[in-house]
């Protein structure tokens, strides 16, 4: 290990009994390098593994609960992510700020990650598909993770108040994709009739999109001739899925999506 840098973080692997990971910085003596080390032999020797982390303090490392080749960094310019254990990293800021992340905690039954941030509060990202990364994962050009069935409400679109928006809901999807590329984002019905369509570009690793339940024109004249209902416009002058199965397709991949 470097000599005279100050101990950031020091973690005992809950894996393998032998392995720590340390990190250090040298921000106080004018030096921004990254310095990221595990030791598979408690600590005898080190190796670097943040080589390709850009030019920051490291604050703080954590270890996955589930997924022992996953690694989380805390630096004064954002989060990381490996996947290889420090062989390679991803930068890990989606919706988060351009600041310092001084530490890092998992909750294991809720599978969320919490960073506490210098000056710009707690962030809390859900990590349940990244555990699921493997290598078999990321040899398949696009995998589509299923998500959580949504209770439907007479609410969406509506406000009891003119002085309040309209209630607009939302279900987050997520995917893998092994390059970067463009697609249509579909929703169809049992008959594989397109309710609801647009284009979406995404990046090479994990990605996120957010749908906000709502049908287009074509696709409400569509379910009103199929299904014989009648679907109201909200008060946002939007439409919206009724109750029902649908499915939702990114590059002919497919997954369920549930409204009861």
């Amino acid at each position: 290990l470097p000599k005279d840098l100050w101990v950031s973080r020091v973690i005992a692997s809950q894996h393998k009994k032998e392995r720590i990971y340390v990190t250090l910085n040298g921000y106080r003596w004018d030096d921004f390098k990254v310095y990221v080390y595990k030791s598979d032999n408690y600590g005898q020797t080190w190796e670097a593994i943040g080589k390709d982390i850009p030019l920051s303090p490291v604050n703080v490392i954590k270890e996955d609960t589930e997924n022992e080749n996953i690694l989380y960094v805390g630096t004064d310019n954002g989060a990381y992510v490996s996947f290889n254990k420090g062989e390679s990293w991803e930068a890990f800021t989606g919706g988060l700020p351009n600041v310092a992340v001084h530490d890092i905690v998992i909750q294991p039954e809720a599978k969320h990650l919490l960073l506490g941030t210098h000056g710009r509060s707690i962030y809390k990202a859900d990590i349940s598909n990244l555990q699921q990364y493997s290598e078999a994962l990321s040899s398949k050009a696009l995998t589509l993770f299923d998500i959580n069935d949504v209770k439907h409400s007479s609410r969406w679109g509506n406000t009891w108040s003119k002085w309040f928006d309209a209630y607009e809901p939302e279900v987050k999807l997520q995917f893998y994709s092994n390059t970067n590329g463009k697609s249509s984002f579909k929703v169809l019905d049992d008959n594989k009739n397109v309710l609801y369509e647009k284009d979406i570009a995404f990046d090479k690793g994990f990605n996120e999109i957010t749908y906000s339940l709502e049908l287009s024109k074509k696709g409400v004249k569509t379910l009103e001739k199929d299904d014989d209902i009648d679907i109201k416009k909200a008060g946002n002058e939007k439409y919206y899925l009724p109750k029902g199965v649908y499915k939702i397709e990114i590059s002919s991949e497919t997954i369920t999506l549930k409204l009861k």
